[in-house]
C-alpha cells in the first residue's frame, strides 16, 4: 500500500470511528435536522425522482427524509449492487413494500426488480454517501469506489447536469482538505444537518 493510500485510509477509519461514537440521540436529531435542511433549500424544490441510500455503518440516517419524500408523493430510488458490471451501482425504486435482501456487505438493498430500475441521468437529485469531504468538494468514499465508477459513467461535462449530485454527511465528516485520486468525483453540494454546502 503506498504512503498516499494508508493516509487515505488512516483518514477513512478516523471518520468512521467519529460517525460512529456518536449517540442514538444525536443521530435522532441529526436526522431531523437533515428534512429541515432540505425543505428550506431552492435546489430540491422541483425534484421528484431522488437517489438516496440505506444508513450504515453511522452514516447520516436517511430514514426520516425518505419518509419525507415519500409523503411529497416524490420516488425514492436506492442503490443496488449491479448484477452483471462489477463494482458499478443500479438505482431502484424504493417503497414501504420493496422485499429487501442483504448483500455480502452486510447492507439491504432492494431484490433486483429490473422494472424499477431509474436510468442514472433520469434522477433528479442523486445523495451519496461519504467518510469525509473537504472544503473544495472532495469526497471520501469507504474505499470500494462504487459510487465513483457509477457517476463516472454518466461522462459529465456540465455541472448542472442531471443529477445533482449531493453528498450527505455529519457536519463533523468535514476536514480542511483530502488527499485526492484521478478516480474521485468531486461534489458540487454536500448536505448536512446544519447546512447546504455548495462548491462549483
Amino acid at each position: 500500500m503506498t504512503t498516499k493510500a494508508q493516509t487515505r485510509q488512516g483518514i477513512r477509519q478516523a471518520f468512521r470511528d467519529k460517525r460512529l461514537a456518536l449517540s442514538t440521540e444525536q443521530q435522532t436529531s441529526a436526522a431531523c435536522a437533515l428534512v429541515q435542511q432540505y425543505k428550506q433549500s431552492p435546489l430540491f424544490e422541483h425534484a421528484t425522482k431522488v437517489a438516496l441510500y440505506l444508513s450504515f455503518n453511522g452514516e447520516i440516517n436517511t430514514r426520516a427524509l425518505i419518509d419525507y419524500l415519500w409523503s411529497k408523493q416524490a420516488s425514492v430510488y436506492v442503490p443496488v449492487i449491479h448484477p452483471f458490471s462489477k463494482g458499478h451501482l443500479l438505482f431502484q425504486q424504493y417503497t414501504a413494500s420493496t422485499p429487501m435482501i442483504c448483500n455480502h456487505f452486510g447492507i439491504y438493498e432492494p431484490k433486483l426488480d429490473s422494472r424499477f430500475i431509474c436510468p442514472i441521468s433520469a434522477l433528479d437529485i442523486l445523495f451519496t454517501p461519504l467518510v469525509a469531504f473537504d472544503l473544495k468538494g472532495n469526497r471520501l468514499g469507504m474505499g470500494g469506489g462504487f459510487y465513483d465508477r457509477t457517476l463516472a459513467s454518466l461522462g459529465r461535462t456540465e455541472v448542472h447536469a442531471k443529477p445533482t449530485l449531493i453528498g450527505l454527511a455529519h457536519d463533523i465528516q468535514e476536514t480542511a482538505e483530502l488527499p485526492i485520486e484521478h478516480w474521485d468525483i468531486p461534489l458540487p453540494h454536500i448536505l448536512t444537518s446544519s447546512k447546504l454546502h455548495s462548491f462549483r
